[in-house]
């Protein structure tokens, strides 16, 4: 099965493991809770399903990778201890708590989730002295005399032998013991997680006209050469770092993440097309209406003329700049938000308590924000969106410290200012992002009347979560 179809498996067994009837019995009893074992290439986002999965279910997640483990470290160290057997005093060895147990009470302490996910990786490659611990805990759910908690479901990983010299293959005793769940890299699959996590469009489009490249791991003498899905998405990320800081990107770059010749090569020549054609049009001119008439009726008519693969690279660019701007206002739209719910919290408590200071409250909500973070309570871009906003109140208290208006009533004026600046932004920049998707919507029409193209951008437009949020909360249809 694909990565996808994985997750939601797992997801599934989460739920019905921890379901529970209505005297309170498991309906899957204890002893049938298998754990599971993903097997499956690497760099295909097994650990990465399982920080989704705890997100979105609302559990705790502990992950070790088992390579970097010892016996001791898994099992917990001996011990002697003293105690009667049959009337007589005896010397007996026990073992300390198992580092691994530990982590997960720790869990549950700071997080406050009873519940969770113990994620072992690379559990088939572990050292000699090792295997046997990982033998019992995925046959009887404990290491050494510790069990792993009721409320925790135990998910294994590992590469399957041709991956990896160091596999150790399971006794049929073992599997009989697992839910076994082979995972093989599919390329649909990862491009509808690279939509929502905004992977470079260079990569996206690149792909689509080469599926061939998107995962491969060949053994070629001594030489190792490999391309997976996690190279592809940290490529991304470097790529548009680059961008920002202005950085020369070249094959050797690519090749670092990228590690099969002929695929670094060939994607090395795309994106030096990419970024050409990127220049040739000035997306970002024709989006924000810089250009004049003239050029861009030039820039039209090279449109009309260009091959297919430029017209493909010509809507990635759109879509990937209209998706940007649309991420930026959902990011200013969040931002406001909880800023004003700030403000209704800060003058709630002014009302309640009149010696109430901005800085006394501030330092609560810090904390509270800290809090927050630490016990794993904030979904995904809760975190960036509560920093923003720590940020713009403390930037608030400098202000009002500068102008000297530090009491209850004057702080309410200032925040209340505040608040309205910020609206403001999301208004112009609402405004901004739906006259670019005019724009360049008007500009494909103009390039290619009556053609595919158009019928692609509105798509895409729908294709993408950002952007397809934006048009539904502002009752703005694909066309503009």
């Amino acid at each position: 099965m694909n990565i996808q179809e994985a997750k939601e498996t797992i997801e599934k067994a989460l739920r019905a493991y921890f379901a529970r009837d209505e005297i309170g019995f498991p309906l899957v009893p204890l002893r049938q809770q298998r754990p599971i074992l993903l097997i499956g290439p690497p760099g295909i986002g097994k650990t990465a399903i399982m920080e989704q999965i705890a997100e979105e279910c609302g559990v705790g997640l502990v992950a070790y990778t088992m390579t970097h483990h010892t016996r001791q470290s898994a099992m917990g160290l001996p011990e002697i201890c003293t105690r009667g057997i049959e009337g007589k005093m005896v010397h007996t060895t026990e073992y300390t708590m198992s580092e691994i147990i530990a982590s997960i009470y720790d869990c549950m302490e700071q997080t406050g989730k009873k519940r969770g996910i113990l994620f072992l990786d690379e559990i088939n490659c572990v050292s000699e002295t090792l295997a046997p611990v990982m033998l019992q805990l995925l046959q009887d759910k404990k290491f050494g005399n510790q069990h792993i908690p009721d409320d925790w479901l135990i998910v294994a990983a590992g590469n399957p032998p041709e991956y990896n010299k160091s596999v150790r293959e399971f006794d049929v005793a073992t599997l009989d013991r697992v839910r076994k769940i082979e995972v093989l890299p599919e390329l649909s699959v990862w491009l509808s997680y690279a939509e929502k996590n905004q992977i470079h469009s260079a990569v996206t489009t690149y792909l689509m006209a080469h599926s061939d490249h998107f995962y491969s791991v060949s053994h070629e003498a001594d030489e190792k050469r490999f391309v997976t899905a996690r190279g592809w998405e940290d490529l991304s990320a470097v790529l548009k770092s680059y961008e920002i800081l202005h950085f020369p990107v070249d094959e050797a770059l690519i090749g670092q993440y990228l590690q099969e010749e002929k695929t670094a090569e060939e994607f090395s020549s795309y994106y030096r097309i990419y970024e050409k054609y990127g220049q040739d049009y000035g997306v970002e001119e024709i989006l924000t209406g810089a250009f004049s008439g003239k050029i861009m009726a030039e820039k039209q008519k090279m449109a009309a003329n260009g091959s297919a693969e430029e017209r493909s690279v010509l809507l990635s660019l759109f879509h990937a700049a209209l998706q940007k701007e649309a991420s930026g206002c959902q990011k200013q739209e969040h931002t406001a938000k909880e800023l004003s719910e700030c403000f209704r919290q800060f003058t709630g408590l002014c009302r309640q308590k009149k010696d109430e200071t901005y800085a006394s409250w501030l330092q609560q909500k810090e904390q509270g924000f800290a809090v927050c973070k630490q016990q794993g309570l904030l979904k995904k871009g809760e975190e960036e969106t509560n920093a923003r906003v720590l940020k713009k109140l403390k930037k608030l208290e400098e202000t009002a410290k500068k102008c000297r208006k530090t009491d209850s009533d004057q702080m309410k004026e200032l925040f209340e200012t505040v608040c309205e600046l910020e609206q403001e932004k999301v208004e112009k920049e609402v405004k901004d992002v739906k006259l670019q998707i005019r724009r360049a919507a008007e500009f494909l029409q103009n390039s290619f009347p009556g053609g595919a193209e158009v019928v692609l951008f509105e798509a895409n437009l729908a294709r993408s979560p950002a952007l397809r949020s934006f048009l539904i909360e502002k009752s703005m249809d694909a066309e503009g």
